[in-house]
């Protein structure tokens, strides 16, 4: 009896190593850049660790994540949104992640101050405008696209994109209810033409001639004019790019972040950190720059060289939980004023 209750104990010691030394990590995913299959391809040939990826909405990739339980295979959960990230945290979903490696590649202004998620990459929601019908000195701030001198002249998409409910949620945090209302009421006012279509749409609208600028995340400048399409890159090519609220005394321009959480009940934890050390290191952070055109969390990596003919700007500083804290008022804000 003694060497069965021996052997038993055994097998359950055996059985616990070889899942705490699983050798894959689970990602429910919101990003849909082919960058992030190269970077788990690498990973995975540095580590002999297997990225699995399921890819779905934010919102329905919460929810599995909240009616799965402690059952849930998801270790990590990532976005192209603060908001989200943190409307996860609400929900409970998360646990804070600790590593000092992962601490000290990140620049501290784009860590969430309570540590339950991290930025890899962030982007600038900034202005574009025609290289034809506009003077660069035209342009100052978000709330001059209130002014009537740009009636029937600005482009955007639909008030349903998360972009676009980052970027109302951080004038909301800044300016306060009644100025952004007004601002959204008058901005409504110079639209060109209804909101629709992605980031990219925008641009080639603006090379159609339908419009002279346009509201537009930095990398969707980087891609079009990287692409294999020469009616993509011409696009490009008939717009600048303008990064607002830069003058002294301002706040800077509007930034968002693609950032990693850990599940709250995340099997493979130990996985899971290690790919975010690899992912926040010099490496892995030329690979994001290089590839999709996006600005790098780590302070010791440059931007690609495209995007550093653009110049620095100076990025808002703005708590990025505030983009999830102020969503749905946001949101309200883009119903009462017309905005669609």
């Amino acid at each position: 009896m003694k060497n069965y209750i021996i052997l038993f104990f055994s097998l359950f010691i055996l059985a616990s190593c070889e899942q705490n030394n699983s050798n894959e990590i689970n990602i429910y995913s919101k990003r849909h850049y082919q960058v992030d299959i190269k970077q788990y391809e690498n990973f995975e040939k540095a580590t002999g660790i297997k990225v699995n990826v399921i890819k779905s909405s934010d919102d329905e990739l919460l929810e599995r994540l909240k009616n799965e339980g402690k059952n849930s295979p998801a270790d990590l959960f990532v976005t192209v949104d603060a908001g989200k990230l943190q409307k996860g945290v609400q929900m409970g979903l998360f646990q804070k992640i600790k590593s000092d490696i992962i601490d000290s590649n990140v620049s501290n202004d784009l860590k969430d101050i309570n540590g339950f998620w991290i930025p890899i990459t962030y982007r600038a929601r900034l202005l574009v405008y025609s290289n034809e019908r506009v003077d660069k000195f035209d342009l100052s701030t978000y709330e001059d696209l209130a002014n009537d001198k740009w009636r029937g002249r600005l482009l955007v998409r639909s008030s349903s994109n998360a972009y676009n409910q980052a970027l109302m949620s951080s004038l909301y945090a800044n300016l306060g209810e009644e100025t952004v209302t007004n601002w959204s009421s008058d901005v409504v006012k110079n639209f060109a033409r209804d909101p629709k279509g992605n980031d990219r749409d925008q641009v080639k609208a603006i090379a159609a001639g339908q419009g002279d600028i346009a509201i537009v995340n930095s990398y969707y400048i980087g891609l079009l004019l990287s692409s294999e399409k020469q009616s993509e890159v011409d696009a490009g090519k008939s717009v600048s790019v303008f990064f607002p609220n830069q003058g002294d005394g301002q706040r800077g321009t509007h930034i968002n972040i693609s950032g990693f959480a850990m599940t709250k009940n995340a099997p493979n934890k130990e996985n899971a950190i290690k790919l975010l050390e690899y992912l926040t290191g010099v490496e892995a952070q030329n690979t994001y720059v290089n590839n999709s055109y996006e600005y790098p969390a780590n302070p010791k990596v440059k931007p690609s060289d495209l995007v550093q003919s653009w110049g620095d700007f100076k990025r808002d500083k703005l708590d990025l939980n505030a983009l999830g804290t102020f969503r749905e008022k946001a949101i309200k804000v883009f119903d009462n004023t017309g905005w669609k």
